[in-house]
């Protein structure tokens, strides 16, 4: 390991986590003083260490030693675009959505409704796991109190990483087990045209 790569990549890592040197100390199961002199490039962990202070950061000791991931980074605001029901009715809703990710794991929350309350707009949080930068499952929860709606997720991701189209399945207004199409872009646009062409092909775009 070079010592300042892993002293940039150790420092840069906690602070996204918003972990403070004791914190990650704790966890890891050094002194304080250790993190410390790692974070100024005047020691390097040995390997064992190297692999809890990985663990800790949720990224790997190739990571960690500043060698660059392959992995797709999909951290910022994205436009959502659902196919959902209400009384048998569709309706196409689009919503702003924040993506957090760490490692494999993405949080999301929204940041908009999308649609008025009583018309069935809510605001929800999830969690997608990425598989070989090409597959994104997980699940979703609504935050309003009145609200009971959850469910999973499921998306394909574009090559690029630029947009997913995918179908989301769950507890809905209209019964326990409803399904529709989903997509995501970074332009309110693009997310819209996608569901609108997920919806004419029957399949993936």
């Amino acid at each position: 390991m070079k010592n300042v790569e892993m002293a940039e990549v150790l420092r840069r890592r906690r602070t996204e986590l918003g972990m403070s040197q004791a914190e990650l100390a704790s966890v890891v199961g050094v002194d304080k003083r250790q993190i410390r002199r790692y974070e100024a490039g005047e020691q390097q962990p040995v390997l064992s260490v190297a692999v809890a202070i990985a663990d800790a950061l949720k990224i790997s000791v190739g990571e960690l030693a500043g060698i660059p991931s392959h992995q797709v980074n999909l951290t910022g605001d994205w436009w959502a675009s659902w196919q959902t029901f209400k009384d048998q009715e569709e309706i196409i809703t689009l919503q702003e959505v924040r993506f957090r990710q760490q490692g494999e794991l993405i949080n999301v929350e929204t940041i908009t409704r999308g649609i008025a309350v009583e018309d069935g707009g809510y605001h929800w949080r999830g969690e997608l796991r990425l598989w070989d930068n090409e597959i994104l499952m997980g699940w979703y929860a609504a935050l309003d109190g009145g609200v009971r709606s959850k469910g999973t997720m499921y998306f394909v991701l574009h090559p690029h990483g630029q947009k997913m189209s995918g179908r989301w399945v769950g507890l809905s207004y209209d019964g326990k087990i409803v399904t529709g199409w989903g997509a995501m872009a970074h332009s309110e646009e693009e997310a819209a045209a996608l569901i609108a062409e997920l919806k004419e092909r029957g399949e993936p775009a």
